[in-house]
């Protein structure tokens, strides 16, 4: 019992301090009666540049619930998807594992057999789970630990797809086919063959029903939006929103990206006609943007929800994206690089006992969110799960669990990024990047060419191949 607090910081502080006292009151116990474990509600939103929370940083766009969230709970400023696609990003949550341990490193790998999963887990603990949104990796969400669907999305309507064009004319090329299903694969082409304009509000539907559904367990919801993935198409009613006039470029834009980076003429390279224009970026961003503020709105409609019903005060809510993207910058459009727009995501984490308006720059990935979740909810942690928790940055007790992170991409590109630097190898170049983030952090100057700083190169570079000789990374023989 806490009596006397000797202690006299400002209001903010004394506040900081007694939640923190309260979270790691609420995670002292190693098996927590289920029945008194917070709901955990996980949205996940997909290509979402770290940089797009006005919150955070961004005076133009707007996110209302975002930002509600961002000051009521604690935000991650240098958090990393460690491998910028779809799959592999959501195989890494999945399981809590890298893609080398848990075997999806690219699109059509199947997860690790042998590995816990992350819903599994808290189904086990005596969760209900439920899932709702984007499926884009192997098996089903039955197979992998969810009990519940609704709004489920993914391949298997092709035969009523129809060439369609985005918000600007292009043919649309990602989420062809992709249809409204259940577990079973029963379809519903009713609601629409690949994105529509106000997609996000069938997941919020979904989302919603599933919070309503009378039960005497917590649940873990796992909701993935598509947004704001290709092919953008303007929300209704949002068409005003965003003059693209008024719309900053990015601090690192470029007309071309200088070199071949492992994906210069990929897919999603394609999406923007060479050489980038300062026009062409600005109106796609305000089509991005639109799309993201659909979809807050969205994500309020789902906070609404769990007040309506009571539970807002005892669940955990997250929010991130899978990876970021170009956009624009370093002449890129999409998500294939170890650049910050791109390897960073934005990371919030708000509920019971958890600090509210804190925000925290200590390193971490996607795969620590199954853990740090375990232990929020007083599970045990499975063996197999390589993240680490992040409860001990929550309550303070730590300040970094990270000295470095790693990230990759195919065998084109691999990079580690301390505190202070990060150093990229692209190995079918034999190419090196070195950046100073502490005074550069839009990666504008490569600093890997100049004298003063072989040693730092140097000594970056030896503990990234260390890394890969210990994950046995076939890029290191190239």
């Amino acid at each position: 019992m806490l009596k006397t607090i000797y202690f006299t910081p400002g209001l903010h502080s004394l506040r900081i301090l007694l939640s923190g006292v309260a979270l790691m009151t609420a995670v002292s116990t190693s098996q927590a009666e289920p029945a008194k474990r917070p709901n955990i509600l996980f949205l996940l939103s997909d290509d979402q540049r770290p940089d797009t929370i006005h919150a955070a940083g961004n005076p133009v766009i707007q996110t209302p619930h975002l930002d509600q969230l961002y000051a009521s709970g604690t935000s991650f400023s240098r958090a990393i998807c460690a491998n910028p696609i779809c799959t592999p990003s959501r195989a890494e949550i999945l399981t809590g594992c890298s893609g080398f341990r848990n075997g999806v490193r690219d699109f059509g790998r199947k997860i690790n057999p042998k590995l816990a999963l992350w819903a599994a887990t808290l189904r086990d603990a005596g969760y209900r789970t439920g899932y709702v949104g984007k499926w884009h990796n192997d098996g089903r969400p039955s197979t992998r630990g969810y009990q519940e669907t609704a709004g489920l999305f993914s391949g298997g309507g092709g035969r009523w797809a129809v060439p369609t064009v985005d918000w600007n004319g292009r043919p649309v090329t990602g989420y062809r086919g992709w249809i409204f299903q259940t577990d079973d694969r029963r379809l519903f082409p009713e609601k629409g063959i690949g994105l529509t304009p106000n997609i996000s509000e069938h997941f919020a539907d979904a989302a919603i029903d599933l919070i309503g559904r009378p039960s005497d367990k917590p649940f873990f919801l796992h909701v993935n939006f598509p947004a704001p993935h290709d092919p953008l198409l303007m929300p209704f009613g949002y068409e005003s929103m965003y003059d693209p006039n008024k719309i900053p470029l990015p601090k690192n834009f470029l007309p071309e990206h200088p070199f071949d980076h492992g994906n210069f003429n990929g897919r999603d390279e394609k999406l923007l006609p060479w050489p980038r224009t300062a026009k062409d970026v600005r109106d796609e961003l305000a089509v991005y943007y639109a799309v993201i503020s659909h979809m807050d709105a969205q994500i309020g409609r789902i906070m609404q929800s769990l007040k309506e019903t009571g539970q807002l005060e005892n669940t955990v809510v997250i929010f991130s994206s899978d990876h970021g993207l170009g956009m624009g910058s370093h002449g890129l459009r999409g998500k294939q690089s170890m650049y910050e727009h791109t390897i960073n995501v934005p990371l919030i984490i708000g509920g019971p006992g958890i600090p509210k308006d804190q925000q925290l720059d200590a390193q971490c990935y996607l795969r620590d969110l199954f853990p740090t979740t375990c232990q929020l909810a007083s599970v045990d942690i499975p063996s197999t799960v390589q993240g680490k928790s992040l409860v001990p940055l929550l309550t303070g007790k730590k300040k970094a669990i990270y000295s470095e992170v790693f990230g990759q991409f195919r065998d084109f590109q691999r990079m580690i990024r301390t505190d202070e630097w990060k150093y990229i190898y692209y190995p079918h170049l034999k190419k090196s990047q070195l950046f100073h983030l502490a005074t550069d952090p839009d990666e504008r100057t490569d600093l890997s060419s100049n004298p003063k700083h072989i040693g730092i190169e140097a000594n970056l570079r030896n503990k990234l191949q260390a890394w890969q000789r210990t994950n046995n990374d076939p890029a290191l023989k190239r």
